[in-house]
């Protein structure tokens, strides 16, 4: 047997307000919505789905775990999801790779990065 990822859970104080971003962020639909608890459905194949969990408390500092997306297009992905209520925090760039550090509207942390770009 070995070990798969079926779902990643952010947690956030408005179950609501996040899932609504993230569903328009990664073009999916709720899979389950339990109120506090809200589960989207994977927007690929194999991927994981996404939990969304509402909490009493935000956890301080820096998310541990972070999404890392690659996309063709990374500054029109960066502006559609800013526009969606994200925040751009950071850009940094190495031969062959250039991404973005981002921000959901509670603060987590995610990057969106376009192979052979260069800034």
């Amino acid at each position: 047997m070995s070990l798969t990822i079926a779902m990643i859970t952010i947690d956030t104080g408005d179950a609501r307000k996040l899932a609504e971003f993230w569903t328009a962020a990664l073009n999916t639909t709720v899979q389950n919505d339990w109120g506090e608890f809200i589960v989207l459905a994977p927007n690929t194949e194999n991927g994981p789905a996404l939990g969304i969990q509402q909490v009493p408390d935000a956890t301080p500092g820096k998310n541990r775990v972070h999404f890392d997306s690659h996309v063709p297009d990374r500054k029109a992905e960066v502006a559609r999801l800013v526009g969606l209520g994200a925040t751009e925090i950071a850009v940094h760039s190495m031969p062959g790779l250039t991404w973005s550090v981002l921000a959901d509207p509670d603060g987590n942390e995610f990057c969106v990065a376009q192979d052979g770009e260069e800034v």
